[in-house]
């Protein structure tokens, strides 16, 4: 199955990519997409017009050739969000399930969505992604509270990206996770943390944009501060690492959901396609990207990592 959604993907890219951008070198190309967000620094004003020359992208320092730059903004354009709660969690987190609810309400009809708990590794959900309002909200409930539960919160990330719950490879995927981020295989920061870095791997891999709430899954008195910022750093790096975003108010727990929902929802409107060819050696891996925006005044978030996968032989 993962090989035919790698082919799949490549036919997908293979739509827009010209062919005579490959035929310009006889070294082997790769063929690289992913979601980067332009959303301006203060609300209500209107993003510039971004034009590919106006990028500047590196694929593992080198640089990379910009072949498609196109905003999504039609109603067309598929959206699947899934919400990803600890349930370790304290039931504390019941206080913001109103407005969970509420986020979900405002969700557009092209938005299909999901509610799934962190469970023994696992990502759990309890029905399918779908843009039924009531029906997502009929899995919403208090998380079960149990210490460990949830193993390591990214394990159940890594399972989500290797399960995601659709075959649309058109739609945009993403995950907004509900956790303390700590691993509790290893609670020091570790920036190197194995199963940190398999989840933002496998995460890019599926095309996955990964948001975080931070929400303290233990008592003030059971969890030490330095647990708090290594699971606040972890979960940095793997939203920094799929071009998401991390949201938290210092050690404590925030009062309100409410202002990370709506700035996930500007960032969900203010998101675009890029597309690009590479210099690979020949198999599909995961690269480190970078990318520049000359246009003045605006927030970027792009990807870290991505994946680049060979070009079809029609267009070598």
């Amino acid at each position: 199955m993962r090989n035919l959604k790698l082919v799949l993907s490549i036919a997908l890219v293979s739509l827009f990519i010209p062919t005579a951008s490959l035929a310009q070198s006889n070294e082997e190309q790769g063929l690289g997409v992913t979601i980067v967000t332009v959303v301006p620094k203060h609300e209500g004003e209107v993003p510039p017009s971004v034009a590919n020359q106006d990028l500047s992208v590196k694929v593992n320092g080198k640089n990379a050739k910009v072949v498609k730059w196109a905003p999504f903004n039609a109603p067309a354009d598929h959206v699947e969000l899934v919400l990803l709660i600890d349930d370790g969690a304290r039931t504390s987190l019941g206080t913001q399930l109103t407005e969970i609810e509420a986020f979900v309400k405002t969700l557009p009809p092209n938005i299909k969505a999901a509610i799934a708990y962190m469970q023994n590794g696992r990502a759990t959900l309890a029905a399918p992604l779908s843009n039924d309002h009531n029906q997502i909200l009929s899995a919403l409930h208090l998380p079960s509270g149990s210490p460990g539960y949830a193993a390591s919160p990214y394990f159940c990330l890594s399972d989500l990206a290797k399960n995601w719950p659709s075959q649309d490879l058109a739609a945009r995927r993403e995950v907004v996770m509900i956790s303390d981020g700590v691993d509790r295989y290893d609670v020091r920061y570790d920036p190197e943390d194995p199963y940190v870095a398999a989840a933002a791997s496998d995460a890019v891999k599926a095309h996955l944009v990964v948001y975080a709430i931070y929400w303290l899954s233990r008592g003030r008195l059971d969890a030490t501060g330095y647990e708090n910022n290594a699971g606040q750093n972890l979960l940095l790096q793997v939203t920094q690492a799929t071009g998401g975003k991390s949201f938290w108010e210092g050690l404590g727990n925030p009062v309100t959901f409410q202002p990370y929902f709506e700035d996930l929802t500007r960032r969900l409107r203010n998101q675009y396609e890029l597309g690009f060819i590479t210099p690979l050696n020949g198999k599909p891996e995961v690269e480190t990207l970078k990318l520049k925006l000359t246009a003045p005044g605006d927030e970027v978030d792009a990807p870290q990592q991505v994946l680049v996968v060979p070009a079809p032989a029609a267009q070598k």
